[in-house]
């Protein structure tokens, strides 16, 4: 059970990863979209380290 929650955790940080690549890449990015992506990033990558 662990375990498919640490992989849910990862594809979930993967995701944010994906997300937050493709709002940089844009002709005008939105830094706070940016900013609520990474702190969600950041708070998975906990979840992650604890399991």
């Amino acid at each position: 059970m662990e375990t498919s929650h640490a992989q849910a955790l990862q594809q979930k940080h993967e995701g944010l990863d994906r997300r937050l690549r493709e709002e940089m890449n844009r002709p005008a990015p939105d830094s706070a979209k940016i900013q609520a992506i990474k702190k969600e990033k950041l708070r998975v990558k906990q979840q992650i380290a604890l399991h």
